[in-house]
C-alpha cells in the first residue's frame, strides 16, 4: 500500500514539473537586449551590405587587376568548284585568341581609399544603428517595468477599497453608517477593478508586442525582471561636449563624406588631367598550329589635353568637385551646431525633470500623510466617505506622478547619452 502510494506520489510529481519548470519565461534587460538586436530584420540586412562593403574594402587589388578576355571560334567552309588548291582549304577551320588589357592612372589610389571609405561608413551606419535599437528597446523594457509597477499601484489601491467596503459592510449592519456610504464604498471598489483590468489588458497588449521585437512568440507567458533606479545625474555639460561631439555617428559622417569628396576630387584631377598608361597584349592562333600563331603586344601613353583648358566639360567637372567640398564642410559645420544645442537643451531638461522627481516626492509624502489622518478621521466619524476616497486616489495619483517622473528622466538620461554616443551605464558613472 505504501509502495503504491509512493509510485502515484511520484507520477503526480513527474506530471506537474513541465508546468512548473516552463511556466514562465523571465526576460532581463540583457536578455531583451541580446534577442532584440539577433532577431532584428534591418539589422541583418544592413549586416550582409557591411559584409559585401567589407569584401569590397578586402581585394583592392581588383582595381588594377588587368582585363582578360579570351575566345574560341570554329568555321566550315566547302568550295564551290573542286580542284586540288580549292580542296586543300576545305573542312573545319579552328581559331583561338586571348587578350590582356591593362590600364593605369595616377586616380587609382585614391579610388582604393574610398573603397576603404565606404565599408567605414557602412561600419558607422551598422553600429548607429545597433545602438539606437539597443536604446529603443531600453526604453520600452523600462516603460513596461513602470507600467508593471503601475500595476501593482493600482493593485493596492483595489485592496484598501475592498478593505473599506468589508468594513462598511460590517458598520452599515450594526448600524454605524448609513446606505449611502455603503453604495459610495462599493462604487469606489468597483472602480478600482475596473481600473486594475483595464491596466492589466494594456499591459498584456503592450509586452506581447515588445515579445515579438525580440523574436519571442506574443502568447509567451515572459515576467521582465528588473526596476528603475534613478540617481541624480550632474556633470560639466560643456566637458562632455567636448569630449564627445566628434564621436556623434552623424558628425563622423559628415568628416567622412569630407574625405570621400576630397580622394574623389583628386581621382578626378589625376584621372583627367594626368598621363593615362594602357598595355595590351594579344595571342591568336589558327588551326592550333604553332607556326601559324601570332603574338602582339602595345604600349599607349595617353596625354590629355582639354582638361587644362578653363570651360572645357571635362575642366569643368573637376572644379565642381571642389565646390562639393565646401558644401560639405558647411554640412559639417551645421551638424556640429545643431548637436551641441540639442545637447544642452537635453541638459537643461534633465536637470528641471530632476526637480519634477523631488517634487513629487515631496507630493506622495504629503498624500500618504493626509491619507492616514483622513482614514483617522473617517473612523473617528469626522470624515465621510467621499473624502476618504478622495485621499485614497490622491495617494494613487501622487505615486502614479513619481513612477512616471522616474521614467521621463531615465528616458532623457538615455536620450542625452544617444546624443553623446556613450553607454548609459558609463555615462551615469
Amino acid at each position: 500500500m505504501r509502495k503504491g502510494c509512493f509510485l502515484i506520489l511520484l507520477l503526480c510529481l513527474y506530471l506537474c514539473l513541465p508546468s512548473y519548470a516552463y511556466a514562465q519565461t523571465v526576460i532581463s534587460l540583457a536578455d531583451a537586449l541580446e534577442k532584440g538586436i539577433e532577431n532584428n530584420l534591418n539589422l541583418k540586412k544592413s549586416l550582409i551590405d557591411l559584409e559585401a562593403a567589407g569584401n569590397s574594402a578586402n581585394k583592392l587589388w581588383s582595381e588594377v587587376f588587368p582585363t582578360i578576355s579570351g575566345s574560341l571560334g570554329g568555321s566550315y567552309s566547302s568550295p564551290l568548284f573542286s580542284g586540288p588548291l580549292v580542296a586543300a582549304n576545305d573542312g573545319f577551320n579552328l581559331s583561338a585568341s586571348l587578350g590582356i588589357n591593362l590600364t593605369l592612372n595616377a586616380g587609382i589610389p585614391y579610388s582604393m581609399k574610398n573603397i576603404k571609405l565606404a565599408y567605414q561608413a557602412r561600419l558607422l551606419s551598422y553600429e548607429d544603428a545597433r545602438n539606437q535599437l539597443g536604446i529603443q528597446i531600453t526604453k520600452s523594457f523600462y516603460s513596461l517595468i513602470a507600467d508593471r509597477d503601475n500595476l501593482a499601484l493600482l493593485a493596492d489601491v483595489l485592496n484598501l477599497a475592498q478593505m473599506q467596503y468589508d468594513r462598511n459592510q460590517v458598520a452599515f449592519i450594526n448600524g454605524l453608517v448609513g446606505e449611502l456610504p455603503l453604495m459610495q464604498s462599493r462604487l469606489s471598489m468597483e472602480n478600482a477593478r475596473y481600473n486594475l483590468s483595464a491596466a492589466k489588458s494594456a499591459y498584456a497588449t503592450r509586452t506581447g508586442d515588445f515579445l515579438v521585437q525580440l523574436g519571442i512568440a506574443q502568447d509567451t507567458d515572459a515576467a521582465l525582471e528588473g526596476k528603475i533606479e534613478i540617481t541624480k545625474f550632474e556633470a560639466d555639460t560643456e566637458q562632455l561636449i567636448k569630449d564627445n561631439l566628434s564621436r556623434r555617428p552623424d558628425i563622423v559622417s559628415k568628416r567622412h563624406e569630407i574625405e570621400r569628396l576630397e580622394n574623389a576630387q583628386k581621382q578626378a584631377v589625376f584621372s583627367t588631367k594626368a598621363p593615362s598608361l594602357r598595355l595590351e597584349t594579344n595571342w591568336n592562333s589558327r588551326r592550333f598550329d604553332p607556326f601559324t600563331d601570332t603574338f602582339s603586344g602595345s604600349a599607349t601613353l595617353s596625354i590629355p589635353i582639354d582638361p587644362w583648358i578653363p570651360g572645357t566639360s571635362r575642366n569643368q567637372s573637376v572644379q565642381n568637385t571642389k565646390n562639393a567640398i565646401d558644401k560639405a564642410r558647411l554640412d559639417l559645420k551645421s551638424a556640429e551646431d545643431a548637436a551641441t544645442a540639442q545637447i544642452r537643451s537635453l541638459a537643461a531638461n534633465l536637470r528641471n525633470s530632476w526637480d519634477s522627481i523631488e517634487i513629487a516626492r515631496l507630493s506622495l509624502s504629503v498624500a500618504e500623510r493626509g491619507n492616514e489622518l483622513t482614514q483617522l478621521g473617517f473612523r473617528n466619524g469626522t470624515v465621510d466617505s467621499l473624502k476618504l476616497e478622495d485621499a485614497r486616489n490622491n495617494l494613487a495619483a501622487a505615486r502614479q506622478r513619481l513612477l512616471q517622473s522616474e521614467l521621463s528622466y531615465f528616458n532623457m538620461i538615455l536620450d542625452i547619452s544617444a546624443a553623446l554616443n556613450i553607454g548609459w551605464k558609463d555615462l551615469m558613472k
